[in-house]
């Protein structure tokens, strides 16, 4: 079965552009195409796709919001890939901070953005590590340091929460880790659950801004 994917974005040629690179995959499946985050929820429920490719910026209802209103009221959320035209954007942090599983970069090559949505379909988070430090400079505060804390994650999950902010694969944290990609699934769930966040998105912005990792 191709990985369903649902555009939405204001600019017809951007979603032009997308579909065109997406739609020449074998494995993945353009099922609809939205103007405005406004229009996103009846379509959801209509067409059910696995992946959302969504611009960040949108005149009546941007990406920050239509992230929350998707994780407020669909039972059963897809992965929400943010599309955006600018990395060190305070929208994009919002929109990660908010649910979504990653962001792309509208000029990344057509390869690179049929991985990006292979990789969110998988159940990986797609971070460019570099940019979220940046972003999350500005918002280090006690609340997550205290969340970290109150996790207690043992030596093994903190190994595995760093790795998570390298932008790494369960199977590439499994290769440093020299152990199998079941055990890391299994430290990956174990960090979510004691986190007590929706995925791994949230626990890698978590880790940095509690101060857990700085560099």
């Amino acid at each position: 079965m191709p990985i369903t994917v649902l555009l939405v974005d204001d600019e017809p040629l951007a979603r032009a552009g997308l579909r065109a690179i997406l739609d020449a995959q074998s494995d993945i499946e353009v099922v609809g195409e939205a103007g405005d985050g406004a229009a996103v929820i009846p379509l959801l429920r209509r067409l059910q796709p696995a992946v959302i490719a969504m611009d960040v910026r949108m005149p009546l209802m941007d990406g920050i919001d239509t992230t929350r209103a998707i994780l407020r009221t669909v039972p059963t959320p897809p992965k929400i890939l943010i599309v955006t035209t600018f990395e060190n954007d305070e929208y994009v942090y919002q929109a990660l901070r908010a649910g979504a599983d990653g962001f792309l970069l509208k000029r990344a090559r057509p390869a690179e953005i049929a991985n990006a949505v292979r990789t969110v379909a998988e159940g990986d988070s797609l971070l460019y590590p570099a940019t979220v430090r940046a972003l999350a400079a500005d918002h280090g505060n006690t609340p997550a340091r205290d969340q970290l804390a109150r996790a207690a994650l043992t030596e093994r999950e903190l190994t595995v929460l760093r790795l998570m902010t390298r932008g790494l694969s369960n199977a590439e944290i499994a290769a440093q880790m020299f152990v199998g990609a079941e055990t890391v699934k299994s430290h990956v769930s174990a960090v979510l659950t004691k986190l007590g966040v929706r995925d791994r998105t949230q626990a890698v912005i978590l880790a940095y801004e509690s101060g857990f990792v700085t560099t």
